[in-house]
């Protein structure tokens, strides 16, 4: 089986260097403040068409994560409309820069309101968004509200969003730590997951500090949290997906090694 590609969350002023220093074939960033609601910036020498330029010669595919902050779901307009403006902003600066995809966590509603609600509101967010590159929405880890915490959820967040003009063109970002502290199990997760959504665009391998069903989003390298080795090993080479590590940046190259094992 080929390895895909892999790389690391890293720092945004110069990716293809981070990619290199890691012997990495792709990089995940933000693209300005992640818990701002200020547009996006590309700080990169030369800007968004020498960052495309030399990802491209250096075949270093780079993928963009929104901001925490954004939240398409809620219920409360002050967010929510905001939210949709920083999404569309964030896809447009992407393809800018030539990335494969933009991650969006799915957000959530309020303790009282109907999760409907939330996804439909999602509905509405990709029936109005331009999106030149692919939306990856992310399983989160925490919340009882939350739009894409358990796989129920998720296959009525899946519903709401295909059924929206312009759902072809979004797909999943399957998160480790995320699923393991949002109270499900890593083995038998990918075909779980491809039930649902057909599909699995990214993998965001990480390594959990908090035990299962915990609800807590604390990434930590792999060996040092509650994450069964073997289940990670097993969903990174079903997916069969690019994958990223999201942990501390110490720990990336043996994180990449140990995740490669799974293709040895």
């Amino acid at each position: 089986m080929q390895t895909p590609p892999m790389g690391a969350h890293v720092d945004q002023l110069d990716p293809v260097a981070q990619a290199r220093a890691r012997d990495a074939q792709l990089s995940q960033f933000f693209l300005g403040d992640p818990q701002g609601w200020k547009g996006p910036v590309v700080h990169y020498a030369g800007g968004a068409e020498a960052l495309r330029a030399d990802a491209e010669a250096a075949g270093v595919a780079l993928y963009v994560h929104a901001p925490y902050v954004l939240n398409v779901a809620t219920t409360n307009n002050r967010i929510r409309i905001p939210s949709r403006k920083l999404l569309q902003q964030t896809v447009t600066a992407a393809a800018a820069i030539g990335a494969k995809g933009v991650i969006v966590h799915g957000g959530h509603v309020g303790a009282a309101d109907d999760p409907a609600k939330g996804f439909d509101n999602w509905r509405k967010a990709i029936d109005q968004l331009d999106a030149p590159v692919p939306v990856l929405i992310e399983n989160t880890a925490g919340g009882a509200n939350a739009m894409a915490r358990r796989l129920d959820r998720i296959a009525r967040l899946w519903e709401a969003v295909q059924s929206a003009e312009g759902g072809d063109r979004v797909g999943f970002c399957l998160d480790t730590c995320h699923f393991h502290a949002g109270g499900e199990e890593l083995a038998g997760l990918v075909d779980r997951v491809r039930a649902i959504t057909g599909r699995i665009d990214l993998v965001h391998a990480n390594d959990s500090r908090d035990a299962f069903d915990s609800g807590a989003d604390r990434h930590t390298n792999f060996g040092q949290g509650s994450l069964d080795p073997e289940g990670v090993l097993e969903v990174v080479r079903e997916a069969g997906a690019p994958v990223v590590v999201e942990t501390p940046g110490e720990g990336h190259r043996d994180d990449l090694a140990f995740l490669a094992t799974a293709f040895a």
